[in-house]
């Protein structure tokens, strides 16, 4: 299991001479493109809490829809271990090209233009399960980027790049929706409520058909250029040979301090899965509109990007 550079015939030249490891520049494209494909899953995870009440006009969304909607990335979580497998076995370019082909397969299917909006909701949440799948490569695959492709002293800097992009495209969600996205007026004209409601729908679908576009567009440039390593790889560590999952996860089970470690992870971070998702939602009761709690969502997401980043570093 692993990247294989532990053969015999490998391992002896990393102590020195011309195979000894080194670093390539084009570790920083590799970089900026899987940061792009974080960021675009994290975009599209929040696309329709920050729009909660246009899109209950637009397409008849009830509140137990949008909260589905949010929900669909955290189900789409469920088969990370899959993810993992194939990306130790078959390496990153294999796990990044599937990731951004489901990506764009559910990014597509919330494009389809149905005039039933039964069916065009179902496809909308078909879209956002699919993009949830591709959630365990976007967010649990940057220490295995950044062991692969950098030194030990760019590490930590390079994982929590990759790793804060996939919240920062979250934030942008909340100023891309409501600056983009108009909200329902209160008017009591039917028809103008109708016409300001094909308006919502419009401008929906022009945000959906503009990520499918940037999804595909990165699709065909990791396609033309992400290898799976470099010719070399950037450290000892790098080389060596990775331990079974069956005999890694034993390991891994019985060790208190890591379990405290995931822990004090996963509890912060599922509530704020739980909390941003659906911030306009909760807001929305207190006569909040959408811009301004998309304004609220966007700036308490960044702060904790920059702090992670500059962490890191």
């Amino acid at each position: 299991m692993g990247l294989e550079w532990s053969r015999q015939e490998e391992r002896q030249p990393l102590l020195g001479g011309p195979r000894a490891p080194r670093v390539f520049g084009r570790r920083w494209l590799v970089l900026l493109l899987f940061s792009l494909l974080s960021f675009m899953q994290g975009l599209v995870w929040n696309s329709w809490g920050p729009i909660q009440n246009s899109a209950r006009a637009a397409y008849g969304f009830s509140g137990l829809d949008i909260a589905l909607l949010v929900l669909w990335g955290p189900i789409g979580f469920l088969p990370c271990f899959l993810f993992m497998w194939l990306m130790d076995t078959r390496g990153l370019r294999v796990t990044v090209l599937l990731t951004l082909l489901v990506m764009v397969v559910g990014a597509a299917l919330r494009c389809v233009p149905v005039a039933d909006l039964e069916l065009k909701r179902r496809l909308i949440h078909g879209g956002q399960l699919l993009n949830g799948f591709a959630g365990p490569t976007a967010m649990n695959a940057a220490p295995f980027l950044s062991t692969t492709w950098f030194s030990p002293d760019e590490r930590a800097t390079a994982t929590a790049i990759a790793s804060m992009l996939n919240y920062l495209g979250g934030a942008c969600a909340f100023l891309i929706g409501p600056l983009i996205v108009p909200a329902p007026n209160n008017t009591s004209s039917s028809l103008l409520n109708e016409e300001h409601a094909a308006t919502i729908k419009d401008r929906i679908e022009a945000v959906m058909y503009t990520e499918f576009g940037i999804i595909t567009v990165l699709l065909a440039a990791v396609l033309a250029y992400f290898p799976a390593r470099p010719p070399v790889p950037p450290s000892i560590a790098a080389a060596g040979r990775r331990l079974g999952y069956r005999s890694s996860i034993r390991k891994l089970l019985s060790n208190g301090r890591f379990l405290m470690i995931v822990f004090a992870y996963a509890v912060p971070l599922g509530f704020y899965a739980g909390w941003s998702g659906v911030l306009d939602l909760i807001l929305t009761p207190i006569h909040v509109n959408q811009v301004d709690a998309g304004w609220i969502g966007f700036w308490s997401i960044v702060g904790g990007c920059f702090v992670g980043i500059a962490v890191g570093r």
